[in-house]
């Protein structure tokens, strides 16, 4: 009888997703840094040399390929391209294009995000994104970087993450610049997405041929009781302000109730992505509690007594929830009509031991197949991270790498994670083989996960 087999499209990208300032090291110019400085990082590291990519990227470019990775996604940082307001630094530029470069010559499609949380200094003094004036300096910056990159990228990320780049920063104040106003909050989700759509154009017009989207991170949302109106209403309209609000703003122009009576209709919106990125690590379990006004008055906690990733020291990871990956696309191609491709942008664990990374990655892809099955047109998964890296608040303390950093002696150890990966990407498909060497009591979990309907949905 013949081995049992998950088989992923032809062409189908497989890869990992990072960002500059987490794995660059020496960058000094930009709002994190002067968090950093301030000593706002919860555990009190310092990045440094981060992952040294600024130095020797292409050495870990070597172990994506070694892992028959055919895609990498990378961001470059606008603190190094633009360290003054109008003066750009064409040595960056230039090492940025011997970067795109040596990951072609591995056959590997560099997928460029254009911005990953960090902001130039000088912009961030101007008030960054929450002044709507200033989105012109982030247009700018697009239009200098793509023409001069344009014959070696032309698969480009616009914005990571909007939503939490707005929540984080403006409403919870745990990342720079550290503040707690809610009708900020909105304004600045509204001028990053009206900065996407402009940068969209902007694109197009200089590379035609592009590909072209954002990225947003899309977490569940599911009442405590599940029979409690209130924690029902509260988990609603928590996930409505996350996820469904910024989708449809990217969609539509027009925010979601409640935020819309908020926030300005963003014109020309509609069509502007060839493609949607769906971040996703985890699920949130919400309670109704009257004494948490700004968060939509649910009380936010992960699932008791589940699977869980490590917890950071300011920040829980949360539940490892695999079938949310599954809940996320069906959602977001519901909701989009099914009328562009979806790509898994980032998904990771934190799992410092990758005693339970093997199987969760198992169990996440089990369900991104069972979403194909389904109809839904996922061309290509990027996990986080190739390396570990300096994770933004909480420093070196949680490790989502497939390959182990030391960061003081910059040496490099491959996790079993990174063999079992290599060998999906190799195969291009989950075989039984590959789960009975990393996660022989997921075998039948697995592959039921591949029969579960195999319905076409409809839109």
């Amino acid at each position: 009888m013949g081995q049992q087999a998950l088989h992923f499209p032809k062409d189908f990208l497989w890869g990992t997703a990072s960002a500059a300032y987490q794995c660059e090291g020496g960058i000094t110019n930009n709002q994190w840094y002067r968090w950093e400085q301030q000593g706002r990082i919860v555990s009190g590291d310092r990045c440094g040399l981060a992952a040294n990519w600024w130095e020797a990227a292409e050495k870990d470019f070597l172990l994506a390929e070694q892992m028959e990775n055919n895609a990498l996604r990378l961001s470059l940082e606008w603190s190094r391209i633009e360290p003054q307001e109008g003066q750009w630094d064409h040595t960056a530029l230039e090492r940025y294009r011997s970067m795109l470069l040596a990951l072609h010559r591995l056959h590997i499609t560099p997928v460029v995000t254009l911005h990953h949380f960090t902001d130039p200094l000088w912009f961030a003094e101007r008030g960054g994104f929450a002044k709507a004036s200033n989105v012109r300096f982030f247009i700018r910056y697009i239009a200098h970087v793509v023409a001069v990159l344009r014959d070696v990228c032309s698969f480009w990320v616009t914005i990571n993450e909007p939503n939490v780049y707005a929540f984080q920063g403006y409403l919870f104040g745990v990342f720079p610049p550290g503040e707690k106003d809610i009708l900020l909050t909105f304004t600045v989700l509204h001028n990053m997405m009206q900065a996407h759509v402009e940068a969209f154009y902007t694109v197009r017009r200089l590379q035609p041929e592009s590909q072209i989207g954002y990225c947003l991170h899309y977490r569940l949302f599911d009442p405590a009781q599940p029979l409690s109106p209130l924690d029902q209403g509260a988990a609603n309209v928590q996930e409505t302000l996350f996820n469904w609000s910024v989708l449809q703003a990217a969609e539509t122009g027009r925010f979601r109730f409640p935020s819309s009576p908020l926030l300005a209709t963003i014109p020309h919106a509609a069509g502007t992505r060839d493609y949607h990125g769906i971040n996703y690590y985890t699920r949130e379990m919400v309670r109704f509690d009257p004494r948490r006004p700004l968060e939509a008055f649910g009380r936010r906690y992960p699932h008791p007594g589940a699977l869980s990733n490590d917890v950071g020291l300011s920040e829980s990871f949360g539940e490892i929830y695999p079938e949310g990956l599954y809940r996320v696309l069906k959602a977001v191609y519901r909701r989009t009509r099914g009328n562009k491709p979806l790509y898994i942008t980032e998904n990771g664990f934190s799992d410092r031991l990758d005693d339970r990374r093997p199987g969760a990655l198992l169990a996440h892809l089990a369900h991104l197949h069972r979403a194909i099955r389904e109809g839904i047109p996922v061309k290509g998964y990027f996990h986080w991270t190739l390396v570990d890296n300096f994770e933004w608040n909480e420093g070196w303390f949680v490790r989502f790498g497939l390959i182990e950093l030391d960061p003081v002696t910059q040496q490099r150890i491959p996790r079993r994670s990174a063999s079992m990966f290599g060998e999906i990407c190799r195969a291009n498909a989950i075989t039984e083989a590959i789960v009975e060497r990393y996660a022989p009591d997921l075998i039948k979990t697995i592959f039921d996960q591949s029969s579960f309907s195999g319905r076409k949905l409809s839109v």
